[in-house]
Order: structure tokens, then sequence, then C-alpha cells
């Protein structure tokens, strides 16, 4: 029988995604391994492969479409001696979700198979094509009398009694997600029931759906001239950004340290392994500033680890590993790769692998487990002449370093004026797992480490 294609979850949290490009079409042959389309996503473009062989019967959505849902169908596959009569067979073989989108875990099941049926969906239920299923998104939840929800949403509106229809959706299209049911009153209480601790490890769990709006898009337009502006649609990127810093912004007590840091001895060490290095081949490499940084931060989470900790409502996350998440800035907003173990790479190794992931990071090619989790986060603008500022905690880490510009500064040294390499740093701190004393602790640490680099290499 025909196999259906489903929209794939490229990470944990994804639930739609933009089918960016197909790469078959309608009539070719393919085996396990093929790849099929580009799928877009808020940070990456990624390909996705066949793991079924067969023939390309019909492509439900077209290149372009956007807010895709996941283990939504996107083409069907037809196997050895099936013609194209065969796909009309009855839509109610995606009748029953599978087992992961009940559970909550998009990663787990969904992707492209047909051994699990893809969930029922709005468009399905009322018999319409996957192109005519993203449209009907948009008149869902109050616009059409139609309800378009999670099937984690569904199950938890009824476990709280909560009905849906009276909810705004704050995912895609106006789709209710699960931190829309956990924000809502009980019961026609009131009163929000606390979101299941299972779910505070993510974002979901949030309260972003409760956060205030602020102004309309009517009431920021009335305040300028028509005709004076034009309006640039957000990309995908920009939106995620927004709403992650908004909650982060939100929900975390941040507070902020500050610290001057010597390069001198730094920059020293940096001119000599670098004109040691060979002018090419596999062993030649250039040290930066940044590689530094990444390498103290990673040492010195490990000298002070009670900054190396994750707020959750189950507990504590005690990291064990120094990964070390840095800012990368590209068009529309910014990747923040993750150099995992850091405290136990050299310093080439740790050169080598941020250049490879800068590169791709301006390319959206990375894949998704390279630019999620990590234990704290820097990021550097010290290129940009920039002497200091503050960084917003980048969720769920509980730390963020701001790096300023080095810059030559007068100091005193044994009663004597001197003229140093200054480098300011602040440290934006988590006050739920980082007090001032412990976030103090950190920046010495790493402070110390700055000022004495050979102290790297023990």
């Amino acid at each position: 029988m025909p196999i259906q294609i489903l929209m794939p979850a490229l990470s944990p949290t994804m639930e739609s995604g933009k089918l960016a490009k197909w790469l078959v079409k309608e009539g070719d042959k393919v085996t396990s391994g093929t790849m099929l389309a580009e799928i877009e996503t808020d940070k990456a473009t990624m390909e996705v492969e066949a793991i079924d062989d067969g023939v390309v019967g019909k492509i439900l959505v077209p290149e372009g479409t956007e807010g895709v849902a996941v283990n939504a169908p996107i083409a069907v596959l037809l196997e050895e001696g099936e013609d194209a009569s065969a796909i009309a067979a009855p839509k109610s073989a995606s009748a029953k979700a599978p087992q992961a989108a009940e559970t909550g875990r998009p990663g787990e099941g969904a992707g492209l198979h047909s051994a699990t049926p893809a969930p029922m969906s709005v468009g399905a239920a009322h018999g319409l094509d996957a192109p005519e299923q993203v449209a009907a998104n948009v008149k869902a939840n109050g616009h059409g009398g139609r309800v378009f929800a999670s099937p984690l949403a569904r199950r938890a509106a009824k476990d709280k009694g909560v009905d849906l229809a009276l909810l705004t959706g704050s995912g895609p299209h106006g789709r209710i997600i699960f931190a829309d049911v956990t924000s809502a009153p009980a019961n026609g209480s009131g009163a929000a029931a606390p979101a299941q601790k299972s779910q505070s490890l993510t974002l979901a769990a949030s309260t972003s759906a409760a956060l205030p709006r602020g102004m309309t898009d009517e009431q920021i337009m009335a305040l300028y001239e028509p005709g004076s502006y034009e309006i640039t649609p957000h990309e995908t990127m920009r939106r995620v950004i927004a709403q992650r810093l908004t909650v982060a912004k939100s929900t975390i007590p941040h507070f902020y340290l500050n610290i001057d840091c010597e390069l001198d001895k730094l920059l020293a060490a940096r001119q000599s392994l670098n004109v040691r290095t060979p002018k090419d081949g596999p062993g030649a490499y250039k040290l930066s500033v940044n590689d530094f940084i990444i390498k103290a931060l990673a040492l010195a989470l490990q000298r002070v680890p009670g900054a190396n900790a994750i707020w959750s409502e189950r507990g504590l996350l005690q990291h064990k590993r120094s990964d070390v998440a840095v800012a990368v800035a590209v068009e529309g907003g910014l990747f923040t790769p993750v150099i995992r173990s850091a405290e136990t790479k050299t310093l080439v190794q740790i050169s080598n692998e941020m250049k490879d992931l800068a590169e791709r990071a301006r390319k959206r090619r990375l894949a998704p487990h390279e630019y999620q989790g990590g234990t704290s986060s820097i990021s550097n603008l010290g290129m940009f002449g920039v002497k200091a500022f503050d960084a917003v905690i980048n969720p769920p880490h509980s730390t963020i370093l701001a790096i300023g510009e080095g810059e030559q500064r007068p100091v005193v040294k044994g009663g004597a004026l001197n003229v140093a390499t200054v480098m300011s740093v602040t440290l934006s701190c988590d006050h739920r797992v980082v007090d001032g004393a412990l976030g103090a602790q950190l920046l010495a640490a790493f402070k110390g480490f700055i000022e004495e680099p050979v102290t790297m290499l023990l």
C-alpha cells in the first residue's frame, strides 16, 4: 500500500516547520538514503532522507509552504507494482496518532516512516490535503468554529477540564499548545493549574502564554502616518528569538557582576603559539582570544561546580561537563553552537571546532544537537568595539558571560602608574541558581585563567 512521508521532528521542541525545497519530483524513484527535501526550522535548513524504497507518487505539500505540522503527510511513496490510483485510498489511514505525539515527545517515532500512522489533524478530519490543511489552521480557534491544538494540549485539556474553544493559541497559525492549556484556568475556577514538572525542563513549560502582550499591531501602527513605513514579515528565527528572550527576561531573575581582566600575558602566549604553527596542512591552526575565553570559562565552571548548574522544578541539574555555547551572529539572528566538554579539549581543538561550527552556522547548516543544550554561554562583542554590556541569559542556562573589547588602560601596580591591555567582562546570573558570592567565585576563577594562561595547560 502507499507509504506516507511525514513531516519529521528535527528537534524535541519542534511543532512545525517550513518545507523549503523538494529535492525530488513526482515519478522519481527513490531508495533508502535518498535526499527528499530541505526542511527549514527556526535555526537551520536540514536535508531529510527516505527510509523506504519506492516511487514518489504525489507531493502533498508544495515547496515554500510554512507552518507544516510535525507528522503531517507531505508526500506519498508508491511501492513496487503500485500506480497512482492507489493514492486515492481513504484518508482515515491517518486517524491514529503515533505514541510520540500522545506523550508529547515529537522526537520519538516522528519522521519519515509509515509504520506509525500520522495523527488526525484538523485538515485531515475535514478531508483536506496538506496544503489546504495549512491554510485551514489560520481559521482555527474561534475563526470558523474549528479548534486546532496539539495532541498533548488536547490530552492536558481533557485532564484539566479546560474548554479548548475558549483558548487563544500561541503556537504556529494560532495552534493551541501545551503551555496555553497549563496557564488556563481549570474548570472555570480562575486559578491556573501548575505546569507538569516534566515540562519544566523545556521552553514550552515557561509561562510564555501568560506573558503580557504589550501594544497590539493596530495600536502601534496608529502612532505613525500611513505610508511612512513598510512592514517586513518576521522570519521564523527572529520570532523564536523574540519569544525565548521575552520568556528569559520575564521569568529569570537576572543580576550582573563585572570584572576587569588584564590580557597582556594571554596576548603574548597567543602570539608565541601562533608563530609556531605550520603554515599549512592538518596541523595548522590560528588561535584567537575567543578560544582562550572558551577554555577559561570551561575550566572555571569545573573549579566552581556550583555555578555549572541549571534550574528546573524537579531540582538543580548539576552538570559534570563544561559544555560552552558561543553566540555566532548570522543574518537575521544568531546561533549558539556548543563546544562539548570544553574543559578536556586543547586550545587548538577548541579553535578548529569553533571555526567549523561558526562557518556552518552562518550557512544555517548546523544540526539541532550542535546548538541545543550547553551549560553556559559566551557572547563576545569586543570585536565591534563594545567596551561592556549585559547579556540576556539563554534558557535553560543559568549564566552567560558578556565579553567587551580589550583596550589599553592606565592601571596602578606597586604604587606606580602603568599601561595594560584590559578586557571588561560581565556575568549575567540566574539568582535562583547562582547567588552573588558564587557568581563572584566563578568570575574570579575565570580571571585567574585569563591573566595566567599557562594555568590552562595544567
